[in-house]
């Protein structure tokens, strides 16, 4: 539906034009918008343009004046009709409003003393040629992005250097405020074109412009496999670990386009050297965009079984555990999940052992953001506490596990979740008479 903004004059005003001047219905018919020679002129013209139906749906996203706008709807008339009452309305709801047994005019709520209803031809008119404005102006400046994308494009075939790269940023900028400019660049060989430009000597400047054109494109199966050849993923991470904080962001965007479906290549994703600029970004509070993207790719890398245990040998649980409290919902839910995944690894279980803030990092997310969270967070505790039982059972007892757990047993979640806490508290009471447990832990509230 377009979006409906009021006019500043209120209901009996609208723009017409591109001049920005507000009009009344009176104003317009008597400065010869409509009527006389005017609409008969309009009249020729229009045959040749789309329906009003067509310019309204294309033209979805633009404000529209108020006075078009039918007050059942709210969306632009195509065939207005006027009640005894003076209101307007689309012919089809005002017809529905009474097929529906009322018989008042559904703005006022005045009883109608005439049910009969009057086409709207001033303002039919006025909304035509107000769309077919629009849409022209539109279908203009369409064209006009659609000849400078080809003629950017021709120009990349023979530019080097800066001026490849000051093309490539002109494209970037036209690509990501037109749709139309997406579809020229698709149906012209762009992608094979932009593609070409990648390579094991491409600078990174005009790296990160193409990137950033790519990522807006929708690339087809043969475009990807091109773009996943060893040295084009190879420029992909060497340039993640070298660009600005929006260039990082599209090379992941870029990258999970390249392993997008079932027979997807581990190979893709099997760099170390992503791996450390992966983990980098995910470090950078600074930046929340960042943060969720490296999640984002790291569930993806540790998706392959085969490359979980690289993920372990950078390095990386610590440094997950540790931004574990700086993480909104969206993050946290993906932290945690890459982290369950590899608590299941021998190595990854010490790892996380081994790591000081696990098990009180860990334990104040239960039962705080989702049931997904709380059995990530549970399983990640278990093959915790199951390497070395009763030097964990005093950490989470003093981490306050015991009380989370109870909480969790009571709640409606699912048995699994229930079960493994169950298992869980018996765990921490290991070192520890039943009496001693439930005072050390401040149960006796919970428990009564």
């Amino acid at each position: 539906m377009p979006m409906y903004q009021p006019g500043r004059g209120g209901r009996g005003e609208f723009e017409v034009g591109g001049g920005g001047q507000v009009l009344d219905l009176e104003t317009a018919v008597k400065d010869g918008i409509l009527g006389g020679g005017g609409v008969g002129v309009l009249a020729k013209t229009v045959d040749k343009k789309p329906s009003l139906r067509t310019m309204i749906e294309e033209l979805d996203a633009i404000e529209v004046p108020a006075v078009f706008i039918c007050p059942i709807s709210l969306d632009p008339m195509q065939d207005p009709v006027t009640l005894c009452t003076g209101q307007t309305y689309e012919r089809s709801n005002i017809l529905k409003w009474f097929s529906l047994g009322h018989f008042t005019c559904p703005t006022t709520m005045q009883e109608l003393w005439d049910d009969s209803i009057t086409p709207n031809s001033t303002l039919h008119q006025l909304i035509y040629t107000w769309f077919s404005q629009k849409y022209l102006a539109m279908k203009k400046r369409s064209e006009d992005v659609q000849g400078r994308v080809l003629e950017i494009l021709e120009s990349l075939k023979k530019v080097k250097g800066q001026a490849r790269v000051q093309a490539l940023k002109e494209l970037r900028l036209v690509v990501s405020a037109h749709d139309s400019a997406k579809k020229t660049v698709m149906s012209n060989g762009g992608v094979a074109l932009i593609s070409s430009l990648l390579g094991a000597f491409t600078s990174h400047a005009v790296a990160s412009e193409a990137i950033g054109i790519l990522v807006c494109l929708d690339i087809n199966f043969s475009g990807k496999k091109d773009l996943a050849q060893p040295s084009k993923v190879s420029l992909l991470v060497d340039t993640l670990n070298e660009g600005s904080i929006d260039t990082k962001i599209n090379c992941m965007k870029l990258l999970e386009m390249l392993i997008e479906g079932k027979d997807s290549d581990s190979q893709i994703v099997s760099s170390l050297s992503l791996l450390v600029g992966v983990l980098r970004l995910v470090r950078d509070k600074r930046h929340p965009n960042g943060v969720l993207a490296g999640l984002k790719m790291l569930k993806i890398i540790a998706s392959y079984e085969s490359l979980r245990a690289s993920i372990v040998n950078v390095g990386s649980i610590p440094q997950l555990v540790d931004v574990l409290p700086s993480l909104n919902a969206e993050c946290l839910e993906l932290a945690l999940h890459v982290l369950e995944l590899l608590s299941a690894l021998p190595e990854g279980a010490l790892a996380l052992k081994d790591c000081p803030r696990t098990i009180p990092n860990t334990v104040k997310l239960l039962m705080k953001v989702s049931e997904s969270c709380t059995q990530s967070a549970l399983s990640i505790l278990w093959e915790v506490c199951k390497l070395a039982p009763e030097k964990c059972s005093t950490l989470v007892v003093e981490a306050g596990l015991a009380a989370k757990l109870l909480l969790v047993i009571q709640s409606g979640c699912n048995p699994v979740l229930k079960q493994r806490s169950a298992e869980l508290l018996k765990l921490c009471s290991l070192n520890y008479t039943a009496t001693i447990f439930i005072s050390k832990c401040k149960l006796t509230k919970t428990i009564q």
